[in-house]
């Protein structure tokens, strides 16, 4: 995952064995809570393989989902910047491995890498570019179009280098991506596969045309 990291690149030898040694592995089975509302922001999270998900729960059930990291993507630097608690839970869609970078070693980065800062810099602005698309997507786009724009945003190649056309995820799992049920998520892919966008296969999505998802729907 290191590898493929573009903010690695332009670390010397010498960083880059540091950062190494003071990332932590944990590995979490789908359906698993891999940091919790409230939990100290004490650690810069990287998905190694697997998929996750970040969503808020209301007092009274109600589910948000605000965003899914496939393989390759790192996220919660604006918890670890700010030094609060997670705003928000952080839950395992499928069996994963989680990368944790300790704060620690987080602001030593911001403090002598100028790449590091750089890379940053383009990951908050692309980050706040999709969470604006969500809020615009979900108040004037149909579920047909929610389910689209949710297939291509992990797609995002600066925040998900290792991005794969081929995606393993459930209705349901995109359900939650989408905010639609199961049942319209899979009225939704068919309507995407009959447009030629995608191919549908148990538990599987094949990713044909990503810019017709990109537009899909206006």
């Amino acid at each position: 995952m290191l590898a493929l990291s573009s903010w690695t690149r332009e670390l010397p030898a010498e960083q880059l064995s540091r950062v190494r040694a003071a990332i932590a592995v944990r590995e979490f089975a789908a359906g698993a809570c891999i940091c919790r509302k409230g939990d100290p922001a004490n650690a810069w999270l990287g998905v190694i393989d697997g998929l996750v998900k970040i969503h808020s729960l209301s007092p009274a059930g109600k589910s948000v989902t605000f965003a899914g990291i496939p393989a390759g993507g790192w996220f919660a630097e604006g918890s670890v910047l700010k030094g609060q608690t997670f705003k928000y839970d952080i839950e395992a869609l499928r069996d994963s491995r989680i990368a944790f970078m300790p704060e620690a070693t987080f602001q030593w980065l911001l403090d002598t890498s100028i790449p590091f800062n750089r890379f940053l810099l383009k990951q908050l602005n692309e980050r706040l570019g999709q969470f604006i698309g969500m809020v615009e997507h979900d108040r004037l786009l149909d579920p047909d179009a929610r389910v689209a724009r949710s297939l291509a945003a992990l797609f995002n190649t600066y925040l998900y280098p290792d991005a794969d056309p081929h995606v393993q995820i459930s209705q349901e799992e995109l359900g939650y991506l989408a905010g639609a049920s199961r049942q319209r998520v899979n009225r939704a892919l068919q309507v995407l596969g009959k447009a030629g966008l995608i191919k549908v296969d148990y538990g599987l999505v094949t990713v044909l045309d990503l810019d017709g998802l990109r537009k899909f729907g206006g």
